[in-house]
């Protein structure tokens, strides 16, 4: 004991012949204070003969530790390692517990190294495993939208639940607010169409047919497609990052535990939203997409605005610009399903968040372009 009570950590090691074989007896307090002199003790222990047993005798540990029991087993491992058969007595039953637990972590097995594959064989599985998740997530999706569905058609049996604010923030955040960015890439558009036609058209002399070249393109699939794609890049994600920075804030935990439905409360307003605005967005992509490749071949034909105009008229007929019109509502509903749904399996960090945004950009701009594509055939077939 010191002077001043406290107990004084330390930890002893004798060793010396005995019955023929060898014993290295442990002593005093085996804790982390004493590992430094634990340490030197093991190291100025006197080595037994080659070949011989050895007993570690245990017995008059007091105290013991993670590290104490560390540092005896670890002798045992270095002595059996030397060709010493080892014999631990005298532990006692406190100790116990503690000194099997560090031996078995010890000898804990490593994990397999995993075999080298066939770098095709790696390739056919990765395919393969990313089909069956595709196929499963569509299933999902395609579930939620039959829970979309059924709660669009409650709130058309109770029209006063819809939450009509709600409902024309979105219009204004979807379809106000993007205006300025959809004209101007759609009047980029319709200058490079007319400009690459009637370079194209040019030799032929058939400038004027820039005119059906663009209003066909235009009005048909570009103004449609083109809107789309950025709606599915602008909102489309917006509705994620919204959704998901809930999921993570527990809102919409919180929704749920209130008795509010969270389709009825966040999906429906977003998704009628958009199936309103993007309509409108469509048709004033058309028109600006148009009025670049007028100024085009105005500025690279003298086509004037007039010829513009009634060659327009002349070469395109109402079925063509409701054949793009049309597919507004399907693609308005696909980019807000997939926003949303995105955003509601969201895990609850702010990775996640950004993920899943990701996620529900390409998701989105994916299914619009083989939804154009499904339309396309589908109007040809009916000649439309």
């Amino acid at each position: 004991m010191a002077k001043d009570g406290a107990a004084v950590e330390t930890a002893r090691i004798d060793a010396g012949p005995e019955n023929g074989g060898w014993r290295i007896g442990a002593a005093g307090r085996w804790t982390l204070p004493a590992a430094g002199a634990a340490s030197d003790a093991l190291d100025q222990a006197p080595k037994p003969e080659r070949g011989a047993g050895v007993r570690l005798d245990l017995s008059r540990v007091e105290a013991l530790d993670t590290v104490g029991a560390y540092l005896l087993n670890r002798l045992a491992d270095r002595l059996q390692a030397e060709g010493h058969s080892v014999e631990v007595v005298g532990l006692r039953p406190e100790h116990a517990a503690l000194f099997g637990a560090v031996r078995d972590a010890g000898k804990a097995p490593h994990h397999p190294v995993e075999r080298d594959h066939h770098p095709i064989l790696d390739m056919v599985f990765r395919t393969g495993q990313t089909t069956v998740n595709a196929g499963r997530e569509l299933l999902n999706l395609i579930g939620f939208l039959g829970l979309v569905t059924v709660t669009f058609a409650r709130l058309i049996r109770h029209p006063s639940r819809l939450r009509l604010t709600s409902v024309l923030f979105h219009i204004e955040q979807t379809g106000l607010n993007a205006l300025p960015i959809l004209g101007l890439l759609s009047f980029l558009i319709g200058v490079v169409l007319a400009f690459q036609g009637a370079d194209q058209l040019k030799r032929f002399g058939a400038e004027l047919y820039v005119v059906n070249l663009l209003g066909i393109s235009v009005l048909r699939e570009i103004g449609i497609l083109m809107t789309a794609i950025i709606v599915a890049g602008r909102s489309g994600s917006a509705f994620t990052a919204q959704i998901g920075t809930m999921k993570v804030n527990q809102e919409i935990d919180a929704i749920g535990t209130m008795g509010l439905d969270p389709i009825e409360l966040l999906v429906v307003p977003r998704a009628l939203a958009l199936m309103i605005s993007l309509p409108l967005l469509a048709f004033y992509a058309d028109v600006m997409g148009l009025f670049g490749g007028a100024v085009m071949a105005y500025a690279t034909l003298d086509i004037t605005f007039g010829q513009f105009i009634r060659q327009l008229h002349s070469a395109v007929g109402i079925n063509t610009v409701i054949a793009g019109l049309i597919k507004a509502p399907v693609f308005a509903l696909v980019i807000a399903m997939v926003g949303c749904y995105e955003g509601l399996k969201v895990s609850g960090s702010a990775e996640s968040v950004g993920i899943m945004t990701t996620k529900s950009v390409v998701e989105g701009i994916f299914l619009v372009i083989v939804i154009d594509a499904v339309f396309s055939v589908v109007f040809s077939m009916l000649g439309v």
